[in-house]
């Protein structure tokens, strides 16, 4: 595909890369799983996988909706960027970097707001790890307000179209974070968000909870300290699971609890505003520690 056409339309950045995911997705069934050199949790159980890619095609559908008016959006706030940034090699891999940055408060954010969570839950609340975890996705991130930290990227003077580009980028090489099959890829553990790290992000085990929030560059985690490196097996999902492959039970489950605390009576207006934006009880109640090592 023409790479300006592929800028002039972002969106379609993902459906360009779908080989590439669909291709691994197999391999890891294939040699991983069929064969059984992964562990149970990384099994491709057909009612869940369907789930998984029902939660991504309507992640899909509510992005390009919403994505109209989030255009509009960012080229509102580009009239008022504060430098004109032509796109070279240097300014797309500074664009790169200042997008993983902000993808690291975002995601940070989702995990420690709860307003935000109601989305992010969808991602985290399934107990197994596999490619398809990728796909686990929530129609809701425009109204979490996930377009919100990109701003600043526009107002900087970088194009919209280019860090739409760079957030789906990132996006898409997040994909293969997900699984099992790799246990560590040596030095670049230093630097870059692996398998190892993500897995421990999507662990309730106590000591994982809330960390390695990185996208690409893990040194975020490491430089505001919440890098944690995996020691103990990692037990995958959320300390409140949904136990549900309906994808509108897994995307609405955490909004419906949300609604339900909010509108308690005889709550001030601070009780309101805490419930709605303080961290996710989920973290709050742990589950037991287990004293299981990796091998």
């Amino acid at each position: 595909m023409d790479m300006d056409l592929l800028i002039a339309h972002p969106e379609w950045l993902l459906l360009v890369l779908a080989p590439i995911f669909f291709g691994c997705i197999l391999l890891e069934w294939w040699f991983g799983v069929r064969a059984q050199r992964l562990p149970s949790n990384a099994q491709y159980r057909p009612g869940e996988v369907l789930c998984n890619f029902v939660l991504a095609g309507m992640h899909q559908v509510a992005d390009i909706i919403a994505g109209l008016l989030i255009a509009k959006i960012y080229l509102h706030f580009f009239g008022w960027r504060l430098f004109d940034i032509e796109m070279t090699l240097f300014t797309f891999g500074l664009l790169l970097i200042a997008q993983d940055f902000c993808y690291y408060w975002f995601h940070r954010a989702s995990h420690r707001i709860r307003w935000m969570w109601a989305a992010h839950v969808v991602h985290h609340s399934s107990e197994n790890m596999n490619f398809t975890t990728a796909f686990r996705q929530s129609l809701m991130y425009p109204l979490a307000g996930m377009w919100l930290f990109w701003l600043p990227l526009v107002v900087i003077g970088f194009d919209p179209n280019w860090v739409v580009f760079a957030v789906l980028l990132n996006l898409g090489l997040q994909f293969f974070v997900h699984t099992q099959a790799i246990k560590s890829l040596g030095p670049l553990e230093l630097i870059f968000n692996t398998p190892s790290h993500h897995r421990v992000h999507h662990g309730r085990n106590p000591q994982y909870i809330d960390k390695n929030y990185a996208g690409v560059l893990i040194i975020w985690d490491k430089i505001f300290g919440t890098f944690e490196p995996e020691i103990e097996t990692v037990v995958y999902g959320i300390t409140k699971p949904v136990n549900s492959f309906n994808p509108i039970v897994v995307t609405f489950s955490e909004w419906r609890e949300m609604w339900r605390d909010v509108t308690q009576a005889q709550l001030s207006l601070g009780q309101r505003l805490r419930i709605l934006f303080a961290p996710p009880a989920t973290h709050q109640q742990p589950p037991p520690r287990t004293n299981t090592t990796l091998s």
